[in-house]
């Protein structure tokens, strides 16, 4: 068995691809273009590192396990972990807001890292949209797929975005979900536009970052809340035209005195439970309420009625079912990487974590209790 995982960082570098090559008889996608041609079952580690749960509960519950190596599907690609991204979603699943279907349970979904393996089946192999992908051993990819917070994962292709436009792999995991979160919502949850007026809540977040910038270039009017002074200045060198302490302002009467009692276009808000209620009274007539995220809690229920006396909108996407297909996948990860690289969008890194048990309970703490900027990040491979 080839024993990559006891690889030092400078031995994979110089020899990387030649042992894998040679002990697993794998080729790059380029040279693979007929099913006449198949390749060998590669040999793995027998098990990973992961950050799992045996329970839903507080972060005690978290730990880092030894676990089988995961199953390998024809179709998927196996990846050696390089770098984590934490994200609220993590949280959720941890607290069992989000159901897990059994126990052992590896949390996660935003991980970036290098192909070790390409899928085994050849219709996959053949197919032009994951030729079009360039896939190949060796090859650098950013994933969006629950459970990956471990040292190795096997994914479907379609989940992994090749990292091209030079973008480095730290980049690419603290990028990948909210940067592909911003991208979809901002086209297809409410297309924004030149001209318009926005509210993000939790704007100096690593997600309300992203928007802030995106929205700046889209031409649209800025607007964000946030807790602190140091958080507001954050969000403003990011494009923010407003940012309104809600601590500290009337969070209603600041947006109607900024848009002259008009209301905004679209309130994008991620906190939730807290914030729900007030979004009516800040949206304009025909406006539009996408509800991005529940960390202070789920919204309640409520009745179609409520939109009624301004003809409001209102949208609860995941940005999983915005981007389902190839096409869709190639365009909105070319397009984000491509942003990245030129700028456009500026990936802010509040932390990075070491890949221990403590680590990832700290940074779920971290993020939660309402003390950060930007993203929070997991280095799992070591120089």
């Amino acid at each position: 068995m080839l024993r990559i995982s006891r690889l030092t960082q400078k031995s994979r570098t110089a020899i990387r691809l030649s042992q894998l090559r040679s002990h697993l008889n794998i080729r790059p996608t380029s040279s693979i273009r007929s099913t006449s041609r198949t390749m060998t079952t590669a040999v793995f580690p027998e098990t990973i590192e992961a950050f799992a749960i045996n329970k839903t509960g507080g972060f005690e519950v978290l730990e880092k396990m030894t676990l089988p190596f995961p199953k390998v599907e024809p179709g998927h690609l196996v990846i050696r972990v390089e770098w984590i991204g934490v994200n609220f979603i993590d949280t959720y699943y941890r607290q069992g807001l989000y159901p897990y279907p059994s126990f052992p349970a590896v949390l996660g979904k935003e991980t970036s890292g290098e192909i070790i393996a390409l899928p085994t089946d050849p219709e996959v192999l053949n197919n032009p949209d994951f030729q079009r992908m360039g896939y190949q051993v060796g090859g650098k990819v950013a994933v969006d797929f629950l459970g990956t917070h471990s040292t190795y994962i096997s994914v479907p292709w379609i989940k992994a975005y090749t990292i091209n436009h030079g973008v480095s792999t730290r980049i690419a995991a603290a990028g990948l979900v909210q940067g592909l979160t911003a991208l979809s919502f901002f086209e297809e949850a409410y297309k924004v536009k030149k001209g318009d007026t926005i509210l993000v809540h939790t704007i100096a977040g690593g997600l309300g970052l992203l928007m802030a910038q995106l929205g700046k270039h889209l031409g649209a009017t800025v607007i964000g809340t946030t807790s602190t002074k140091e958080k507001a200045e954050l969000a403003k060198a990011h494009g923010a035209d407003h940012v309104i302490l809600y601590k500290e302002e009337d969070t209603v009467k600041r947006v109607l005195e900024i848009t002259n009692g008009e209301g905004v276009d679209a309130v994008f808000d991620g906190v939730g439970k807290d914030t729900f209620e007030s979004n009516f009274e800040m949206l304009r007539r025909k406006g539009t309420l996408v509800s991005v995220g529940n960390a202070s809690g789920a919204v309640p229920p409520m009745s179609p009625l409520k939109l009624l006396p301004k003809n409001l909108k209102l949208c609860r996407p995941t940005m999983n079912h915005y981007i389902v297909t190839p096409d869709e996948a190639y365009f909105y990860g070319d397009k984000l990487f491509e942003m990245i690289s030129a700028g456009v969008l500026k990936i802010n890194i509040f932390k990075e974590y070491p890949f221990t048990q403590e680590g990832a309970q700290q940074a779920q703490k971290d993020l939660t209790g309402g003390k950060t900027t930007g993203k929070l990040l997991i280095k799992v491979t070591q120089d």
